[in-house]
């Protein structure tokens, strides 16, 4: 980023019972089979409380259930994976076993919000990524040695260094970074650097070439999973630095059918659409999250994205929620032993944009991209809704983007982490009681470490009555919930 400009709050005019009564915020809208009662918006985030086998917990149930005494008109619930297999403390719904606890989760946000909030689950694919590894571990077991490197270890080093395998290895060892990257194709350079990471390009592992045959029924089952378990709909996750989003990039240059050009790369998230929708029916919400920018160089942008969105809403799509960033390619380098970290780099700024920013500033900096996709999709006949989020903060701000017409729900992540309560509040009138989030991203540094995501405002500027009777986080610093509101 050219610059680094420390922002204040935008300034908030909150509205009276009455004003936010006659507003488009509060006012309810269809998507699809089913009717949120108003425009407000609570996406998914990842708040690391599943267990490691990706079973829901009480402290799922006790998050969710938080957001929903806000009752916003729709809540997503955080990224799934839809295959059983091993992911860490995140939610899985790729096997029959995990839909007893989510139908708990389902039926607590439909107590704590009255009944008010519509309930989707964000389900997902991600392809294998590892950690960096150390130096000498990935010389000596990692690094597959060819030809390649035997020769520019020989015309570099002599016949010593080339003499066996076990001598590339170890001048390769020796060699330091500036070195590397002349003796190291560009991949093998990243796999040392930033540690492995497949790509929906690499057609040589069949495991990849095969995701266009396994995806679709892998996306269904989990949707049908997710009706079961009591769901009012889900949300395909193509967005960001996982499986669809990559198949959707400008970067996929897939040579069998699924890459390449714009309709080959439209092809199998369109494939999994269809899938779906024939496995849940067409009295149940299926929407999709994706990328209105990727921000990375040789990648997708508004103008190929566009297309996306008609496709989509041509295809029957209820709804498109449009996010921007969060990418691999940009990523910051990790440390050894660390992972990479898709939110790190300029494409993860623009995602999740701090008060630190460039004169653009992070209040509604993407709501341009909505807007623009919008656009398209009514000049192509359909009224399907559009969700736009990124630094949404407060009434007015909202109000005037759907009287604008630029999206036609508002989402905010962070504002509502900091208060859960902020929805209700401002349509009862008391949007002076907001506790107004400062993004300074406290709690994107707490997901990168694979932490309980909390923000910083709950302990120290408000930490309530009940702070001694709440959950608290692992290492005991921190509250799992935010404080109560006494309406």
């Amino acid at each position: 980023m050219a610059s680094r400009i420390k922002h204040e709050l935008p300034p908030a005019r909150w509205p009276s019972a009455e004003e936010a009564e006659r507003s488009q915020l509060f006012s309810p809208i269809r998507l699809g089979s089913l009717e949120a009662d108003s425009r407000t918006w609570v996406p998914a985030m990842v708040p690391w409380r599943a267990t490691d086998d990706g079973f829901v917990t009480q402290n799922v149930i006790d998050w969710y259930g938080r957001f929903a005494d806000g009752q916003p008109g729709v809540l997503v619930v955080e990224a799934t994976g839809i295959r059983d297999v091993p992911s860490g403390p995140l939610l899985r719904i790729g096997h029959d076993r995990f839909v007893e606890g989510l139908r708990e989760l389902t039926e607590a946000v439909r107590v704590h919000s009255g009944g008010k909030t519509k309930l989707f689950l964000q389900i997902l694919d991600f392809l294998s990524i590892r950690r960096r590894p150390e130096k000498e571990k990935f010389f000596a077991r990692f690094l597959q040695v060819t030809d390649r490197h035997r020769n520019a270890v020989h015309e570099r080093f002599g016949d010593a260094a080339a003499a066996d395998e076990a001598s590339v290895r170890a001048q390769l060892n020796q060699c330091d970074d500036d070195v590397l990257r002349q003796l190291l194709t560009a991949r093998e350079f990243r796999d040392y650097a930033w540690g492995y990471r497949e790509e929906v390009n690499d057609l040589h592992l069949p495991h990849v070439r095969d995701l266009p045959e396994v995806l679709p029924d892998l996306f269904a089952s989990a949707a049908a999973r997710a009706r079961e378990a009591g769901f009012d709909g889900v949300e395909l996750h193509f967005a960001h630095a996982y499986t669809m989003a990559s198949f959707l990039s400008r970067t996929n240059m897939r040579t069998d059918g699924y890459g390449g050009s714009s309709e080959a790369r439209m092809r199998l998230p369109l494939e999994v659409f269809a899938e779906v929708r024939k496995r849940v029916g067409d009295d149940w919400c299926v929407g999709t999250r994706f990328l209105g920018d990727e921000v990375i160089e040789a990648g997708s942008h508004v103008e190929d994205v566009i297309g996306y969105g008609v496709a989509f809403a041509n295809a029957g799509l209820d709804f498109l929620s449009i996010s921007k960033g969060g990418k691999f390619e940009d990523a910051k380098q990790p440390g050894v032993g660390a992972a990479a970290y898709p939110y790190t780099g300029p494409s993860g700024h623009e995602c999740m944009p701090t008060v630190r920013s460039d004169e653009r500033g992070p209040f509604g900096r993407n709501v341009h991209l909505a807007a623009s996709i919008r656009h398209a999709v009514r000049k192509a006949g359909h009224d399907t809704p559009i969700i736009t989020a990124g630094g949404i903060c407060h009434f007015e701000q909202a109000e005037a983007i759907l009287k604008n017409g630029e999206a036609d729900l508002v989402a905010a992540a962070r504002q509502s982490l900091a208060d859960p309560d902020w929805w209700l509040k401002m349509r009862m009138g008391r949007g002076s009681e907001v506790r107004r989030c400062i993004y300074t991203n406290y709690c994107e540094g707490l997901d990168q470490k694979h932490k309980e995501v909390t923000c910083q405002l709950w302990d120290r500027e408000f930490g309530g009555t009940d702070a001694d009777s709440v959950p608290r986080s692992s290492d005991g610093k921190r509250r799992l919930i935010p404080p109560s509101w006494n309406k």
